[in-house]
């Protein structure tokens, strides 16, 4: 089945994209992999004895995978076309649940701002420990005020 997998992926990979990676997966599966798209396909054996799990994700940034956005189990005695049409439509479905999910921000702006988000539940007013703080940094200043004062200088 593996060496059936395989063969069938790479004409897959043909058909689909032209720059691609395939690859065994360590569970037995083969990924396909198109860079210049930023997507990725996996072939694996399904429950059925002549059946394969075609899922199919993202790439992201640093070349890392996200979780598959989609999936279907398609017979593997079907034609490499089959294949191939059963592929594109999860690859379209992925492509408009991405582009739902993720909003694209405007060029040279980022989303958010520098700052932090502020956990909920703490306002704007000044804790307990500031106040600490300031109070001590206070009493240090009066302390060299009072002891310049007595000095005479």
């Amino acid at each position: 089945m593996s060496a059936q997998l395989r063969e069938t992926a790479g004409e897959l990979a043909e058909i689909l994209w032209r720059e691609h990676t395939v690859y065994r997966e360590r569970s037995g599966g083969v990924v396909i992999r198109g860079e210049h798209v930023r997507r990725w396909i996996s072939l694996a054996p399904a429950g059925g004895r002549d059946e394969v799990l075609v899922r199919v994700g993202r790439i992201l940034d640093g070349g890392t995978t996200a979780p598959a956005r989609s999936e279907a189990v398609v017979p593997l005695s079907s034609s490499t076309g089959v294949l191939a049409a059963t592929c594109r439509r999860l690859l379209a479905e992925a492509a408009t649940d991405a582009a739902l999910v993720v909003p694209r921000a405007a060029p040279g702006r980022s989303k958010r701002s520098g700052k932090a988000a502020r956990p909920k539940g703490i306002g704007k007013h000044t804790s307990f420990g500031s106040w600490v703080i300031l109070a001590c940094v206070a009493g240090v200043v009066a302390l060299y005020v009072y002891s310049t004062a007595m000095r005479g200088y």
